[in-house]
């Protein structure tokens, strides 16, 4: 019962404070990893969910500094960059490096592999929804559309991964 309740608590909406500078959301993401490996989950899905993740970290990261107003060149991709380059953090603990053949192309840990693709996928998506924002006259096209069409596209690319490894 006590662990329940411990859930339900868990639960409760509350304000969230993300700082891509602490390694915090990469250990999250290692334990999830062992988490998802016990479930079946191929280390490449689980990559590339946290590549995403951590490229949404940055950009939270990015509008802090708006707020701040802290400005300097080339800020955004080396706030982008250090970001997502916090996956290193997973192999310091118990995931081993690991390569193997990715689609018979060339070789790569998955895990590196899924987070690499899952930023890029993360900032396309981005940056195709500010573009499809702007030919609508500054409008979405519909409601939640900044959110689906990463969601949508991590999905997709999700199912490609599932064949492809």
């Amino acid at each position: 019962m006590r662990k329940f309740l411990m859930a339900l608590i868990a639960m409760l909406p509350g304000a969230a404070i993300a700082n891509p500078a602490c390694p915090v959301c990469t250990i999250a993401v290692g334990a999830g990893l062992d988490i998802a490996r016990r479930l079946g989950v191929p280390d490449s899905i689980v990559g590339l969910w946290a590549g995403a993740l951590l490229t949404l970290l940055g950009y939270w990261f990015l509008k802090f500094m708006d707020k701040k107003n802290w400005h300097f060149r080339g800020r955004d991709t080396i706030v982008i960059v250090s970001s997502v380059a916090m996956i290193g953090f997973v192999y310091l603990g118990t995931v081993k490096y690991n390569p193997v053949a990715i689609c018979g192309a060339f070789t790569m840990d998955p895990v590196l592999f899924g987070t690499i693709c899952g930023a890029l996928i993360f900032i396309l998506t981005s940056w195709l929804y500010q573009w499809m924002k702007k030919k609508n006259g500054g409008h979405a096209h519909f409601p939640f559309e900044k959110v689906v069409l990463p969601i949508v596209a991590l999905a997709l690319a999700s199912w490609a991964m599932m064949i492809c490894f």
